[in-house]
Parts: C-alpha cells; sequence; structure tokens
C-alpha cells in the first residue's frame, strides 16, 4: 500500500531535510531488544500448524492471493555453510570445511526449487533474488553454477530485475567475481565487520583492507550494479579512533550501500558467541560514541540513513524508492519492490500473499523431507486481518518514517484512531519525548526518533505488549 503521493512525499522531504538527531538519553531510555521487522508477525510467532501442506495450498493459489492480481516473484536461497566461525555471527550456518557435505545439500537444494516451482504453474518470472548464508562463495563457482543452472530451467530472471549474493571477501577472487556476474548476479553485500586487527583477531575473521577493497573493484569491474559494506559496531576491543578509520577505509571503497548493525551479545542462544570476553565488550557509553561517530562520518560522505540499520547514496534505489514512497521491507532487509518471496534451503523463510512459511532447520530433516517428496516447511503463519493492517502501519513506519491514518482506514475499511486508540495512547509518551509526533492526519517520525524506530513500530506489535518478552530479539541500538 502507498501513501496519497504529494502529501506523502512533502512531509517525507520535510523529515529528511533535518539532520539525524543522536540523544543519548533517548537511546538509554529507548534502545533496548526489540524485533527487526522483517516480517510481521515476526519469525517466532510462526506455528507448526502451519505445515508443507498449507504451504503448497497458497503456492498454487499464489494468483488469487492478492484479490487476483499477482505480486512481483522472488527467490531467497539459503547456504548455511561456512568454514570457519565468526564468534560474533548468529546466522544459521553450519561450520565444516567438508566440501562434499556441501554439494550433497546442493542437489537437494536443486530438487527443492524444482518442487516449490511445480506447484506455481506457468507464473515463473523472478524479478529479484538474493542468494545468502553462510557464505554461499563456500561452494564454490563451478556448484553454484549448476544450481544457477537450475534456477533458470525452472525460473526466468527479469530483465533489469535485482539478483543479489552475499560475499565473503576472504573466498573469492577477481575471477570469480567476473564469473558471478556471468552467472546473472548484479548486486553483491561483502561482510567486513571492523578493519582493526585486534578486533579481527578476538572474533576471529581476519581480512584485510586491500583483499576487500580489491574483491569490491573486481565487482564494479563485472558490471555489478550495487555493492554494499555490512559493519557492525560494539564488537569486543573496539574503540572510536579504530572504528572511525575503518569507517573512513570505507567510504573510501565508495560502496553504494553500508549497513551498520550493532551487535548483540546473547552467548547463552549463540553458543560461537561464548569465546568472546565480555569484559572486551565497550560500555554502553563507548558503544553510543561508536555509533554517533560513524553517523558523522557516513552522512559527512554524503549517505542517507535510510532506517534500521541502513546508509546509501541518494542515488542509490533504495534511497529513490524511499523519496517516491515505495521502499519495501523484507526478510532481506530493504527492497525496491514489494515480491512474493520463495524461500529454499535450511531455515529459509518466504512469504506468499498474506502467509509466511520457514524451513526446517537441520540437514537431515531437510534432507528426510525431501525424500519423501515433500517441502521441507516446518512452521509458518496466516495473517489475521488484524495482522495485515498492523503489517502495513509498521512498514509505513520502518521504510518512510510517516503513517497515513486515512490510508490506513480507507485500505483495511476502519476507523484508524478507533482501531488503534491504545497505541495511539501509548504513543503519548514516545511523543512526549520527542520521538514521534502525531496529529488528526498523520503519525511521523521525528529525526529524534528515527534511530530509535523499531520502538515507535513495537507499540504496534500485537504480540509484543510487555518487555519479558523481548529478551530474545536484538539491540535496537
Amino acid at each position: 500500500m502507498r501513501h496519497p503521493p504529494l502529501k506523502f512525499r512533502t512531509l517525507f522531504n520535510q523529515s529528511m531535510s533535518a539532520n539525524l538527531v543522536i540523544d543519548p538519553a533517548l537511546i538509554r531510555k529507548y534502545g533496548g531488544r526489540g524485533p527487526r521487522y522483517t516480517s510481521y508477525p515476526t519469525a517466532d510467532r510462526f506455528i507448526e500448524a502451519f505445515d508443507a501442506t498449507t504451504y503448497r495450498y497458497w503456492l498454487e493459489h499464489r494468483r488469487g492471493s492478492a484479490g487476483g492480481i499477482s505480486r512481483p516473484l522472488a527467490l531467497y536461497v539459503h547456504h548455511p555453510f561456512c568454514d570457519t566461525s565468526c564468534y560474533f555471527c548468529s546466522c544459521h550456518r553450519i561450520v565444516t570445511r567438508d566440501r562434499e557435505r556441501a554439494n550433497v545439500y546442493l542437489d537437494y537444494l536443486g530438487r527443492e526449487i524444482r518442487q516449490v516451482a511445480a506447484q506455481l504453474g506457468g507464473d515463473r518470472v523472478l524479478r529479484q533474488m538474493h542468494w545468502g548464508g553462510g557464505t554461499p562463495t563456500f561452494m564454490g563457482i563451478d556448484k553454484l553454477g549448476a544450481l544457477m543452472k537450475v534456477v533458470r530451467e525452472e525460473f526466468v530472471l527479469a530483465p533489469g530485475g535485482v539478483f543479489s549474493i552475499e560475499i565473503d571477501p576472504r573466498t573469492v577472487t577477481g575471477d570469480a567475481l567476473a564469473q558471478l556476474g556471468e552467472l546473472g548476479f548484479n548486486r553483491a553485500s561483502f561482510g567486513v565487520q571492523d578493519f582493526n586487527p585486534e578486533v579481527q583477531r578476538v572474533i576471529n575473521r581476519t581480512q584485510s583492507y586491500e583483499q576487500t577493497l580489491a574483491v569490491m573493484a573486481a565487482a564494479r569491474a563485472s558490471g555489478f550494479k550495487s555493492v554494499r559494506v555490512d559493519l557492525i559496531y560494539g564488537l569486543p576491543r573496539q574503540d572510536v579512533e579504530g572504528f572511525s578509520r575503518t569507517l573512513a577505509q570505507v567510504i573510501q571503497a565508495d560502496p553504494d550501500r553500508i549497513a551498520l548493525y550493532s551487535y548483540t551479545h546473547m552467548p547463552t542462544l549463540i553458543k560461537p558467541q561464548r569465546r568472546i570476553v565480555e569484559a572486551d565488550l565497550p560500555s554502553l557509553e563507548v558503544k553510543l560514541q561508536l555509533l554517533t561517530s560513524a553517523i558523522q562520518q557516513l552522512q559527512a560522505a554524503g549517505y542517507v540513513y535510510i532506517g534500521m540499520d541502513h546508509f546509501a547514496r541518494l542515488d542509490d534505489e533504495l534511497a529513490v524508492a524511499q523519496r517516491q514512497g515505495s521502499l519495501q521491507r523484507d526478510f532481506q532487509g530493504y527492497s525496491s519492490a514489494d515480491c512474493d518471496t520463495l524461500g529454499v534451503g535450511v531455515s529459509a523463510i518466504g512469504s506468499i500473499g498474506p502467509v509466511y512459511s520457514q524451513n526446517v532447520k537441520s540437514l537431515e530433516a531437510y534432507f528426510d523431507r525431501l525424500d519423501r517428496d515433500m517441502l521441507p516447511v516446518m512452521c509458518g503463519i496466516e495473517l489475521t486481518p488484524d495482522d495485515l493492517v498492523r503489517r502495513a502501519v509498521i512498514r509505513a513506519l520502518a521504510c518512510h518514517f510517516v503513517v497515513s491514518k486515512e490510508s490506513i482506514s480507507i485500505a483495511y475499511l476502519l476507523d484508524f484512531d478507533n482501531y488503534f486508540s491504545a497505541e495511539l495512547a501509548d504513543l503519548r509518551a514516545l511523543e512526549d519525548d520527542g520521538l514521534v509526533e502525531v496529529d488528526d492526519e498523520w503519525i511521523t517520525v521525528t529525526p529524534r526518533g528515527r534511530l530509535l524506530v523499531r520502538s515507535v513500530c513495537m507499540v504496534f506489535d500485537r504480540y509484543l505488549r510487555n518487555a519479558e518478552q523481548r529478551a530474545h530479539y536484538s539491540m535496537i541500538v
């Protein structure tokens, strides 16, 4: 759903004209844990009653799932393997040096792709595709090429589509980047985290600036249209001076986008993080200084804050989509198109119309389901009318920092102020603190509240009404 164009763009441009305001007091108050809202309801709300049969039904009826109008189609492919363990990482991955194990997995991935495609009938044009992990390039370019051959046999890659892959710069060469470009990839995301050698040592991620810069340059030379760099602040042994040097090096490399994530230390849930010495973690005050300094550097270099950890150049397609009111949020973060997403591979999450699904998380269960000719779905959820309207509000806040009450009321046949009376009452405290402005027609996240937009979104999350439920989420700041 899009906002009324003229008034929306006027309000949005006014909010963009003001600098992002970093208020340490508000960050201390609202910057705890909370969902990233790559979906609503969030994945922890998925239920096992949603099974392969339910998912198959929605695949078969995709054309009618949005009132007879099909949304564009996207494919997410999850490659879980890595050959080393980065201690900070919270992704679902399998650390091994056994390439044969990965080769077997690729065969099963091909089988799942064919199964899913068979349920879709003739509608198989991919507007977007993303390969993530883990480390997709762990497989080797030849093996990735074989899997891409399966994708091309079952789907059509749309001209001008967005086809991205996550790349560990330590695992590829310039020739490999050229081959990835020939396979059809045109967007790349490079993990960096920090170039400080001491920080790299304690997180078990040794990676030189020169190596990373060479790979990024090779991606540009191979025709990749967009390059993203992922950084993390709050890692052990980080200090402001060292992280500022990393930012300066990244900015010099001139990526189109930069993701700046907050490290969340959860060693009881994420076993590799037990290798990190808690005494090495920066204090809250230092972490705020890291964030403040990084944002100042990025803004001075011409990057704009898209929202929820993401920065982009003004001419990047995400920044353009945000200005036009068409920016979306999905499982890969922000997107310029609202797509149905087919998620394939262990733990992969997908969305078709008003449903989400997630695959099983272990290789054994994944292989077993496919051996029995079953889609490997573990859980999911069919959205209720209430879920749909709340998703629309949360997406508007996350992507554009404004919500049109009138647009929501018209689209979902309700009176906004009556329907969300409890939420509007809760917003008064945020309004008093300067995070939002609320009037008869609009809810607007202020420059002071934009870093904390996840906290604003949480007000509209029906499933999240008390602090005790937030312990397993990542840090907002």
